[in-house]
């Protein structure tokens, strides 16, 4: 009887010793791929045991069981998430079941400012490594996602929402542009929408118009007031006269030179706003929610002119003379004291 007690105690002690060194192997980091980084693509609906199973195949876990000891340990086990996730040091079984519990997959961010055109924002995707122009341009014909608001719609110049978007490792350009047409259409849609319809203007109106007010002033105060010389001009059937119309059409004809000449205002284009009164035919940039609600709620002026102050400001006038002034005094002698405060001293 004493031999057998004295056999079960050794057994107990080495069935202890046992669990308690595979539960050190729970916290224990461990690391068996090579190179810098390992990518581990969790399906929907995967089991844990399925998940073990990759996670050890891709060398981010010693062993499955050794996952599924985490697992218990951690009582996580109906909280994992699917999706990308990447792994770039040695991690414990612990760690990386909560990386899984907390859902944190693997994202690129890209950044589109406001004001950017389809053109600017397929070169910028293409510059930032997440495919070809040609993809995005490609993806942005889809007018499909826009057509119940704007039928004209030719692509989705105005309707690609400028903000950061964090994609998964395989987004496509096409996957972006479902994602920028939905935020716009979540900052549109709702109060904005209901006042345009209220005064009588379309969708591509109001895009339209904000994306001029985008294109021309950065400042938050003025946004209002440049929206409402537009829309004062376009009410009394004056000409919008907005250079980033001209350069737009220019840059369509893939003849602008960086400079605005005089003979650039003459060109034949619905979108030279100096020839053609009214709006142009469409956006001719991606405005912001800012721009977009000038465009809808306009300040109370009765401004008709603007012009730069040359530090990102502009003073705004009522009469022809007034802002005849305001150009002989911000650009004709502002330039002229600088051209002399350049010139060397004899």
């Amino acid at each position: 009887m004493r031999r057998w007690m004295g056999l079960l105690f050794v057994l107990a002690v080495i069935v202890v010793g046992g669990a308690a060194a595979a539960l050190r192997t729970v916290d224990t980091p461990f690391r068996g791929y090579e190179g810098p980084e390992q990518f581990v693509d969790i399906a929907p609906g995967t089991g844990t045991a399925a998940i073990g199973d990759q996670l050890a195949q891709a060398g981010v876990v010693s062993h499955p069981l050794v996952f599924r000891l985490a697992l218990w340990r951690t009582g996580q086990a109906r909280a994992l998430k699917a999706g990308d996730y990447q792994f770039t040091r040695p991690l414990s079984a612990r760690d990386v079941v909560g990386q899984l519990a907390r859902g944190e997959v693997y994202a690129r961010t890209i950044t589109f400012r406001e004001g950017l055109t389809l053109r600017e924002m397929a070169r910028h995707f293409s510059a930032q490594g997440f495919g070809t122009a040609e993809d995005f341009l490609e993806a942005a014909s889809a007018t499909a996602l826009i057509s119940d608001l704007d039928p004209e719609a030719t692509d989705l110049e105005g309707y690609l929402f400028p903000d950061t978007y964090a994609l998964p490792r395989r987004a496509s350009a096409a996957d972006l542009i479902v994602r920028m047409v939905t935020l716009f259409r979540r900052h549109y849609d709702g109060p904005l929408f209901q006042t345009v319809r209220e005064a009588g203007l379309t969708t591509r109106q109001v895009v339209t118009l904000a994306s001029l007010v985008e294109k021309e002033t950065a400042r938050a105060d003025e946004r209002p007031l440049v929206a409402a010389v537009y829309r004062n001009r376009w009410t009394i059937g004056m000409g919008m006269q907005a250079d980033p119309t001209v350069i737009y059409a220019l840059v369509q004809r893939g003849t602008y030179s960086g400079n605005l000449t005089r003979a650039d205002l003459q060109v034949d284009s619905p979108y030279n706003t100096y020839r053609y009164r009214g709006l142009p035919p469409g956006p001719i940039a991606a405005p912001g929610l800012a721009a977009l609600q000038a465009a809808v709620h306009p300040a109370d002026v009765s401004y008709l002119y603007f012009v730069s102050r040359n530090d990102g400001s502009h003073v705004f006038a009522d009469t022809l003379d007034e802002h005849n002034r305001n150009v002989q005094r911000w650009q004709v002698e502002y330039f002229r004291q600088r051209r002399q405060a350049n010139q060397p001293s004899r």
